[in-house]
């Protein structure tokens, strides 16, 4: 074991203990929470040498929760270890500052590396995930200057979920946000791609592999 502090933040319990007993004996777990809410909390008070976290958890997300421990100026290094292997998903947990992305289906190891790696200032993304993370920032840099329009992971799984069938309140209850959130997101998702109606959501969410034709 390093010494090295780390925070814990998973909503899945099962998971969660799984991701205990590598990180445990490895470093000092200081805490485990079960949502951004608490991540925020526990990053404030427990001062962790790095934190490991899900992307997916009630009440603030891991992202948001990140954004948040960022704009407070608590520069933490962050690893995501999610199931979530979209590309758009790593763009978007990096620009917010995150150190680290791991896919779950990963070997444990993998996840201790990581967190070696951004304790000692550096970035890690997991090796099945870095040449196609590679190629969508390319070509990203070819769009003639023009900022890329990216979607945020709550717009993400807002978008999933509309394209389920789901209705506001029902996606404002799966999520733990208001309806008139979900409205928001859906309004900035048209806005932003220049989306006219239902069906042209529907046909923007299965172009991009949120959602199946």
């Amino acid at each position: 074991m390093t010494g090295a502090r780390i925070l814990l933040a998973d909503d899945h319990r099962i998971v969660a203990e799984g991701l205990k007993s590598i990180l445990a004996a490895e470093f000092d777990l200081v805490g485990v929470v079960e949502n951004g809410r608490d991540m925020v909390e526990a990053a404030r008070g427990l001062q962790p040498d790095a934190i490991v976290a899900d992307i997916t958890m009630p009440l603030l997300n891991g992202i948001e929760a990140l954004e948040l421990l960022r704009k407070e100026g608590i520069e933490t290094p962050v690893v995501f270890l999610t199931m979530h292997r979209e590309v758009d998903y790593a763009i978007t947990a990096l620009e917010a500052g995150a150190a680290g992305y791991v896919l779950k289906h990963s070997a444990p190891d993998e996840l201790v590396r990581a967190v070696q790696v951004v304790l000692g200032g550096g970035t890690f993304v997991s090796p099945s995930l870095a040449g196609e993370l590679f190629q969508a920032t390319r070509a990203r840099s070819r769009e003639h200057g023009e900022a890329a329009v990216a979607l945020s992971v709550r717009q993400h799984d807002i978008l999933r979920l509309l394209a389920d069938g789901k209705s506001a309140k029902e996606i404002a209850k799966a999520l733990d946000i208001s309806s008139r959130t979900v409205e928001f997101h859906k309004y900035k998702i048209m806005e932003s791609f220049g989306l006219k109606n239902g069906a042209e959501l529907i046909h923007f969410a299965i172009k991009r592999g949120i959602a199946r034709p």
